[in-house]
């Protein structure tokens, strides 16, 4: 047997998801857990495993003026949010935390100035703002929004079948998602139930099965000969289904005496509905509804020759999210952040922006400027001029903020030619003359000249004219009230993979520009006049 050096067993270990790692190494060869893993990027190439978890890490410098690096808390936030349940409840632990106050939609609210407040829907969009201490009524609304949900695969209401021997789990396509990256991967379930508590009440809980539960295995080369040549094309209904375990010698569930009364759990297989009881401490008769997605194990983490790139699901648009997220919560931190501003600084983070924002958690709902109405108008205390909400809407700025597409290497003529992102360069700023994107020379300017002040770096993004263009929330939040927007993105490499990269500094400088337009944008904005 071939000796296994230390480089090589490191090696071997980076590719083995944190949940397969062994429990027994060879001999003479130090165990290596997450708390040992080095978090300090270097310019010469590392043996040392890649970054998963990095909240104890000692933060760096952003090169941009700023004195710490968020990159290792943004992949704390990634491997915690494998859903646009987990992302929203993880980023109401990080607003309670920085002393944000819960609102419920249901209630009468009672706002001040110098507060900070937000509230979630559906727990899963979220809306938080801290209201300046110079508010006055009609003054404007700065605003990040972004989108939690990414494409994925969801179980459907009757998700247990079999075939061949084998229990399979159907699902349904999410969103437009590269869905032969999901082939061969070490996959589970994450989402909400609905669980019956002992009083009759119902109970709303999340749950992620952090064990590698679901795979859907590729058919082998042997039977398809021609795959290399003529490309992989799975039918999305028959082939894009997860294998569960084996078939147990028993009754099917599916059985036609059984299909006209059974219960909602009955829908599922026993097995996966036994994975979710244990996890969540209940019996199996107490889960009465669930909204599970199809995730993938492997952990978010930092990669590449220099450890600059960031590896993960579900970068779009999470990564975004965070950002702006913690933009909010950093430069609303004391009293003397919010002292002299006259704006509200707002963070707006919705679902279903990938299948068109049409839901009532979605940019397409009136969600976010109901929100501005109510604060509006509960800090009009007993102000009776006319026109106060219409005015804070002409005087509010949104950034729309979504990743955006890298220019890919192997690639290149797909990227119009003058309008080529790169990593590691700064926030794109994305233009359509066919309102795809929101963003018109007013916005684009004051976004920049934000960004310029700060000595942030932007850079340019038009599509080819002979490709359709994607679209964003901004257009629709846009059009709605006629707020002004400036579309903007991290540029990425393989958007919407079930594994997606972005550059470890182009987080910093999103951060950094996002906090930036929060503590900058009033004074750039008055000094511009367009309509008087």
């Amino acid at each position: 047997m071939a000796t296994i050096t230390r480089l090589q067993l490191r090696l071997q270990l980076l590719h083995t998801p944190a949940t397969l790692k062994p429990s027994i190494l060879l001999p003479n060869v130090p165990r290596l857990s997450p708390s040992s893993f080095n978090f300090k990027s270097t310019r010469s190439f590392s043996t040392t495993p890649l970054l998963c978890s990095v909240s104890d890490h000692v933060p760096e410098s952003s090169g941009n003026g700023a004195s710490a690096s968020i990159v290792g808390d943004l992949l704390d936030y990634l491997n915690e949010s494998w859903t646009q349940f987990h992302a929203t409840a993880e980023a109401k632990r990080h607003l309670v935390a920085a002393g944000f106050h819960l609102l419920n939609e249901n209630d009468e609210w009672d706002l001040k100035p110098g507060g900070r407040y937000f509230f979630t829907r559906n727990m899963s969009s979220l809306i938080a703002f801290a209201v300046g201490d110079k508010y006055v009524v009609g003054n404007g609304f700065h605003v990040i929004a972004a989108h939690t949900d990414s494409p994925c695969l969801k179980l459907k209401p009757k998700s247990a079948s079999s075939k061949a021997g084998y229990l399979m789990v159907n699902v349904q396509t999410y969103g437009g998602g590269l869905w032969y990256t999901w082939f061969d991967r070490d996959l589970t379930v994450a989402g909400r139930v609905i669980v019956r508590s002992k009083d009759g009440s119902f109970l709303h809980k999340l749950v992620k099965v952090k064990k590698p539960l679901l795979r859907i295995p590729t058919l082998a080369i042997h039977l398809d000969r021609t795959v290399n040549k003529d490309g992989f094309k799975p039918n999305l209904e028959t082939h894009l289904i997860p294998l569960l375990a084996s078939k147990l010698e028993e009754t099917s569930l599916e059985s036609k005496d059984k299909s006209t009364t059974m219960s909602s759990k009955d829908n599922h297989h026993p097995l996966l509905m036994q994975v979710l009881s244990d996890e969540l401490s209940c019996d199996i008769e107490d889960i009465v509804d669930i909204e599970l997605n199809v995730c993938d194990t492997q952990p978010s983490c930092l990669g590449g020759g220099n450890n600059e790139f960031i590896f993960s699901g579900r970068l779009d648009n999470l990564a975004s999210s965070y950002c702006a997220l913690r933009a909010l919560i950093d430069s609303s931190k004391s009293d003397s952040d919010l002292s002299s501003e006259h704006a509200i600084r707002m963070v707006a983070l919705f679902d279903n922006e990938e299948v068109g924002s049409g839901s009532v958690q979605g940019a397409g709902a009136p969600t976010m400027f109901q929100a501005i109405r109510r604060i509006s108008s509960c800090l009009a205390d007993k102000y009776a001029g006319e026109g106060a909400y219409e005015r804070a809407i002409r005087q509010s700025f949104l950034v729309s903020a979504d990743m955006a597409h890298g220019v890919h290497p192997n690639f290149v003529d797909r990227h119009e030619e003058h309008h080529r992102p790169v990593m590691q360069k700064g926030l794109v700023i994305k233009h359509n003359a066919n309102q795809r994107y929101a963003t018109s020379g007013v916005t684009s300017f004051l976004f920049k000249e934000v960004g310029r002040i700060h000595n942030l770096p932007t850079q340019e993004f038009v599509v080819r004219n002979d490709m359709g263009c994607g679209s964003t929330i901004g257009p629709i939040l846009a059009s709605g009230v006629g707020i002004r927007t400036v579309d903007c993105g991290i540029p990425q490499l393989s958007m919407h993979s079930v594994r997606e990269i972005c550059g470890k500094e182009d987080i910093d400088i999103a951060y950094q520009h996002f906090k930036a337009f929060y503590k900058t944008f009033s004074s750039v904005d008055m000094k511009l006049s367009i309509d008087s």
